[in-house]
């Protein structure tokens, strides 16, 4: 097994690819796959809130129904309401779950001149409802409505 920036490790034998920023940064050197955690339960998101270190929130996820997909949700904003209150461990919380959805903060003092949010964080709050539409949106769909969207939006782009 092989490491992974996001924690997971790849199947021996297949190559890891190294990218120029060691795969920490969203600068878009590397392509957009849909983050592992979605396909987790409410207990496998206690288990990792437990690798951080934050045994004690085991609870504060399992009985909020916090899944993976659920955590496209997960920051400074909500977590008081799921009963964490320490203030440094909603800083760690919130930028380790931005880390492993590989996702920057949609609400950190964003301006509407800024551009478009980054479009792993729009999927995921695309794909968080639970249903048979969101279940069947793949990244690769999602991608190519922004695509058309977007050169809807922008007639030079189209030209």
């Amino acid at each position: 097994m092989v490491a992974r920036a996001d924690g997971g490790a790849e199947q021996a034998g297949m190559p890891e690819y190294e990218y120029p920023c060691g795969g920490e940064c969203r600068c878009g050197c590397h392509p957009l796959e849909e983050p592992r955690s979605q396909s987790w339960d409410e207990r496998h998101v206690a288990r990792w809130i437990t690798k951080l270190g934050f045994p004690q929130y085991q609870d504060c996820f399992i009985s909020n129904g916090i899944t993976g997909r659920k955590l496209i949700f997960v920051n400074g904003s909500t977590l008081p309401n799921i009963g964490i209150t320490d203030f440094e461990h909603i800083k760690v919380i919130s930028q380790a779950v931005q880390k492993l959805l590989d996702i920057s903060d949609p609400h950190s003092g964003r301006s509407i001149s800024y551009p478009r949010r980054d479009p792993m964080g729009l999927f995921l709050e695309r794909k968080a409802p639970s249903g048979p539409k969101a279940d069947a949106l793949t990244l690769e769909e999602f991608m190519k409505e922004m695509d058309a969207s977007l050169s809807h939006a922008d007639p030079q782009k189209s030209v």
